[in-house]
């Protein structure tokens, strides 16, 4: 699939089968990641790929629970914290893997840096057929003491992105897109 096909086609997926996705085709997908540019050229990234079915249920019940906590804090509407309640719900959609993409320091780009690598670690797994979708519920655990430790992350490190990723049992269409607002100047 050429770079367009894969920009357009890319989609957040949340259905996947549960074929595994071996060392051969992970492997790509993270030097995709780390071709990305960084500030400085720094190229602080840290990758966790987990594809353990014991941590992935772990990762899932301490992402419900921290995002639980936070929008009960927050106020939010009685229909998202019943899902985050029912115990059905998986944040992960039951994906084969998670890739935890971390800055190795909390410099003022971290979050830049590690964003740009993402979207390229999405986009090279597109193009490879699979299906991918960031997971913001993750991110207070994986971003905890516990969830550092638990995916051998250093103490010191920021996790910046949580992406599960497999072989898509649906994929979903099209969502429509605003137009840009452009500012055109001279």
């Amino acid at each position: 699939m050429d770079l367009e096909t894969a920009i357009r086609d890319r989609r957040s997926v949340r259905q996947f089968t549960a074929e595994p996705v071996g060392d051969e085709v992970l492997r790509p997908l993270i030097e995709a990641a780390t071709l990305a540019p960084s500030a400085m050229n720094e190229q602080p990234w840290l990758f966790a790929v987990v594809r353990d079915k014991a941590l992935l249920e772990r990762v899932s019940h301490g992402g419900k629970a921290a995002t639980l906590a936070m929008m009960e804090a927050a106020g939010a509407p009685r229909e998202r914290l019943e899902k985050l309640k029912s115990p059905a719900y998986d944040i992960l959609y039951h994906a084969p893997v998670l890739i935890v993409i971390a800055s190795a320091n909390a410099g003022p780009w971290a979050a830049v840096n590690c964003g740009l690598a993402a979207q390229n670690l999405m986009l090279a797994a597109r193009a490879a057929g699979l299906g991918t979708c960031w997971i913001g519920q993750a991110q207070a655990w994986v971003s905890s003491a516990e969830g550092k430790a638990a995916l051998g992350l250093p103490a010191d490190c920021v996790p910046v992105g949580a992406i599960i990723l497999g072989y898509t049992a649906a994929f979903p269409p099209l969502v429509p897109r605003k137009p840009a607002e452009v500012k055109w100047i001279g």
